[in-house]
């Protein structure tokens, strides 16, 4: 019957539902576009450093959307609840609906439902996606510096591409396809040289995949050697130039880090003896802290809801505030514990599920003051302190003005 309950909702659910999902998208796509801005200038700054193309920022980019997705999600979902039930309490419309009959608790019905779906995607994103999506990244940042075609050939520099051939650029247009300004110097394995200077070129592709030939047009080569009297020079329209590929190490296989394992390899890995103690820990711990980090979006509504009731006659958003200075402390927590445990200090399961029980402890209370409690208001002493504060510098700032002004 309870199940049923859940599933049959009223007009006041959909209602609820609707106020909280405009501030929930509008939060988590701000958080997600804050964190990838942040990253993409690093990108930018790397990718141009190692001589890759453009394009391979944006393949990055999208290979660490899930990181930041599972980091902005759980700030989404609580700003959402607390945006939602704040509005309600500042209109007065929460006063109406409880004057009808409706407690906290039978509106819960549409924030648990965020929570659940969401911390169900959640556990998907860090569970299966993330790894696979965090290994292709360092998958193309190895690319980047190995020296991979189109990312080894810096423009305005001299390259080695083996040991044979200085290259140098002075343009390239379409992510490489076209080089403009280009002098090359080849050397042979009887001692002869060819340098060339070119107008333009490209790289086209043979039969051998060991081999790739640069396509130079309008230049000049000059062609050397031991038994030379004089060097040979001539000019061309159009000269091929046959380039053996430098031989490029093989990007190590996934696993080589506990952020590239889903959920599951990490269990395994963890309980596996005989595995190094080292490598054994930092699997629990990593395994423990996915886990509580998916686990504590089912507590957030609670918490939200306790933030987002201001007291009577005020439109405080300290609540806000506090919500997400909670969270980012909650999370900073988790991450320590889950160093510590990895260290072995203390046991990966303790080290993480404890602060996690405290955490859910600290947001029943304030949610049950909330709502069972009358006149409750589990932040109403911070709220009265920083009303005297805030009272305290506008009497200050309005002193020193009525003092300028005399």
């Amino acid at each position: 019957m309870t199940l049923l309950r859940f599933f049959s909702w009223t007009a006041t659910d959909r209602y609820i539902a609707k106020l909280i999902a405009m501030p929930l998208i509008g939060t988590l796509v701000l958080s997600a576009m804050l964190l990838v801005l942040e990253k993409m200038l690093r990108l930018f700054d790397f990718v141009a450093t190692e001589g890759g193309p453009v394009s391979v920022v944006w393949r990055m980019l999208a290979n660490l959307i899930p990181e930041y997705l599972s980091l902005g999600i759980p700030i989404g979902l609580t700003l959402g609840i607390l945006l939602a039930f704040r509005k309600l309490a500042t209109s007065s419309e929460l006063d109406v609906m409880r004057a009808v009959g409706l407690g906290y608790t039978q509106l819960l019905k549409a924030p648990f439902a965020y929570a659940i779906g969401l911390a169900l995607l959640n556990l998907a994103i860090v569970g299966f996606i993330q790894p696979h999506a965090r290994y292709a990244y360092e998958g193309l940042r190895f690319e980047l510096r190995s020296g991979a075609l189109g990312a080894s050939i810096k423009v305005g520099e001299f390259t080695n591409l083996g040991q044979r051939l200085t290259l140098r650029v002075e343009r390239s247009e379409d992510e490489g396809q076209r080089l403009t300004g280009i002098f090359a110097r080849a050397r042979g394995n009887d001692g002869q040289t060819i340098a060339a200077s070119a107008a333009s070129g490209q790289f086209l592709a043979t039969g051998d995949p060991d081999t790739i030939v640069l396509r130079l047009t309008d230049g000049m080569l000059v062609h050397n050697g031991p038994g030379f009297a004089t060097p040979r020079v001539l000019t061309f329209s159009v000269h091929d130039l046959p380039i053996d590929l430098p031989k490029i190490a093989e990007f190590r296989g996934r696993g080589g880090a506990d952020r590239e394992l889903t959920i599951p390899e990490l269990a395994i890995v963890g309980a596996d003896e005989r595995n190094p103690l080292a490598i054994r820990l930092e699997s629990q711990a990593n395994f423990h802290f996915r886990l509580v980090e998916v686990a504590t979006m089912l507590v957030l509504p609670l918490l939200a809801i306790a933030l987002a009731i201001p007291p009577k006659r005020s439109t405080s958003a300290l609540g806000v505030f506090l919500a997400i200075v909670m969270l980012v402390t909650q999370h900073k927590i988790n991450q320590y514990a889950e160093d510590f445990g990895a260290l072995g200090r203390i046991d990966p399961f303790l080290a993480l599920w404890i602060p996690f029980l405290l955490f859910s402890a600290l947001s029943i209370w304030m949610y049950r003051t909330v709502a069972y409690v009358p006149g409750g208001q589990p932040i109403g002493a911070l709220e009265r302190m920083f009303a005297k504060a805030g009272t305290a510098i506008a009497r200050l700032v309005r002193r020193k003005s009525e003092a300028a002004g005399a």
